[in-house]
């Protein structure tokens, strides 16, 4: 059995990726939140919670990186999270002096201006923060901590009432939601400004942003509360700090993979179920090249997990329909690196490192990362590999379109891939079955084409062009989806679709 702390705990490295923040930041906000709540003297239940909430809190921030390029980060949904999330209500000077200093550097300055006016001017932070909280609340429940939903979904809600998505306040925030919120900006103040800047946090945002009674528990302790988060060996402070020891069976492992996964496609719209598919196809070329059931299981995690990386790279960069200079080539063949260090945090994960980082490399020795010869691949980095580029290519790109098995064939051609894992996988592909997905959630079969093109980023005007309707119909066929999931944004229907295999092969 297998800890879920450390589990958690060592794929948190991606959270922090996503968002430029320093490796580890989640973990240390898991500590500071957790000692907080034991110096209050909070019930072990809530602690606990205190505890992976605080490490699931940034699981829904990829949720809305397609908007955040789009519409509102000049083309960096990373930097854009990275100067929003020190944003305070009450002091619009100061969080405008940040975006305005920040906000889209390097772009033309009319981009800059034209995205400083749309964050600050409309209702940007509460599409934000809906996404971004539902998204987390649907991994939670994939991961089984579903009794987590109330906390995460008052991550962005503030003392005063001035948060999002709800605007709640005072006690209407629940003690798990207050104790978190401190931790999570103190330790951004602390990683940047150090203690004194903490501090100054804790004293300016008192009573405004944060529970005035838990901050001057926090002011008590501080301490303390710092000499726990500045440990050398983070991740021993980390794991010593579980409330609880939890445990994962195998089976449990496997989710684990699966919703990380998902985590990681959520962040462009290009992308969307890529990983499960990958993962998909790997079992299936592994059952035809006699793999075993051991071997097979770790290749199928990695197939899960080869795309954490991604989130060290803007969406402006993936997402461009025009060829890639070459700063923009060397961030790219980075996240496959950046892959294998997140999986390398804890001995429990470390076993995929390896294959899921291979995920670019090739037998001639012309991929990325390391450019590893074919000597040292094995067997299953053979088949991730392969089975990669074979999904990928039949997905829509913002540069192409999919592609069809001849051209995916045409392309395992080339000496990079292993001969008897190409003619597997192409078997695998021609033999698949394509099937209509079915419906769930009581949608009806127009409702799950409405959703998957909404979930790919698509304007109700052109999922109107697409399937020959008005736009006003889309939009009733949006209003009916998000009622039945129980949503209210696109990155949670999009994860709804995902876990529930909408994605086809060149569905789009």
């Amino acid at each position: 059995m297998v800890r879920l702390a450390a589990l958690l705990g060592g794929l948190s490295v991606a959270c922090d990726l996503a968002n430029d923040f320093p490796p580890g930041k989640a973990m240390r906000t898991a500590v500071f939140a957790t000692a907080l709540a034991r110096a209050a003297g909070l019930q072990a239940d809530e602690i606990a919670d205190v505890y992976y909430a605080s490490l699931l809190r940034y699981l829904g921030c990829t949720g809305f990186a397609h908007e955040e390029t789009v519409y509102f980060g000049a083309g960096d949904d990373r930097l854009l999270r990275n100067v929003m999330c020190m944003a305070d209500a009450a002091d619009p000077l100061r969080t405008l002096g940040a975006i305005v200093a920040r906000l889209g550097r390097g772009a033309p300055a009319l981009a800059r201006a034209r995205a400083v006016w749309r964050v600050v001017s409309g209702d940007a932070p509460q599409q934000h923060a809906r996404a971004q909280t539902e998204t987390s609340i649907g991994i939670a429940g994939l991961l089984g901590l579903s009794r987590l939903g109330t906390a995460l979904s008052q991550v962005v809600e503030r003392h005063d009432g001035r948060g999002a998505p709800r605007g709640l306040g005072g006690e209407d925030i629940a003690m798990v939601a207050r104790v978190h919120i401190i931790a999570d900006i103190v330790e951004i103040a602390h990683h940047r400004e150090g203690r004194a800047g903490a501090l100054a946090v804790l004293r300016r945002r008192r009573g405004a942003h944060f529970d005035p009674t838990m901050t001057a528990v926090a002011l008590a302790h501080a301490d303390g509360l710092f000499a726990a988060i500045e440990r050398a060996d983070l991740f021993a402070a980390f794991l010593d700090a579980e409330p609880v020891a939890l445990r994962c069976d195998e089976a449990q492992v496997d989710t684990v993979a699966r919703a990380f996964g998902f985590f990681a496609d959520l962040k462009s719209v290009y992308t969307l179920g890529h990983s499960a598919g990958v993962a998909t196809l790997c079992a299936t070329v592994a059952a035809g090249l006699g793999l075993g059931a051991d071997e097979t299981r770790l290749l199928v995690r990695a197939a899960h997990l080869h795309d954490l990386g991604r989130l060290s790279v803007p969406n402006r960069i993936w997402d461009r329909p025009g060829s890639l200079g070459f700063a923009e080539w060397e961030r790219v063949r980075l996240h496959a690196y950046y892959t294998e260090r997140a999986l390398s945090a804890c001995d429990e994960l470390r076993p995929l490192a390896a294959i899921a980082a291979a995920a670019h490399e090739r037998i001639d020795g012309r991929g990325y990362p390391h450019r590893s010869p074919g000597a040292v691949l094995t067997t299953p980095a053979r088949i991730l590999a392969a089975c990669d580029v074979a999904h990928a290519m039949g997905e829509l790109r913002p540069h192409r379109p999919a592609r069809d098995l001849d051209a995916i064939a045409s392309a395992l051609a080339e000496p990079g891939f292993d001969r008897r894992v190409v003619a597997t996988v192409l078997a695998a592909l021609g033999a698949r079955q394509r099937t209509p997905p079915q419906a769930p959630a009581g949608l009806s079969p127009r409702e799950v084409e409405v959703l998957v093109l909404l979930a790919r980023g698509k304007t109700n005007r052109e999922i109107g062009i697409v399937l020959g309707i008005s736009g006003r119909t889309v939009q009733n066929h949006v209003a009916h989806i998000f009622d039945k999931l129980g949503v209210g944004s696109r990155a949670a229907a999009a994860l709804f679709a995902m876990e529930h295999g909408l994605f086809a092969l060149g569905d789009a």
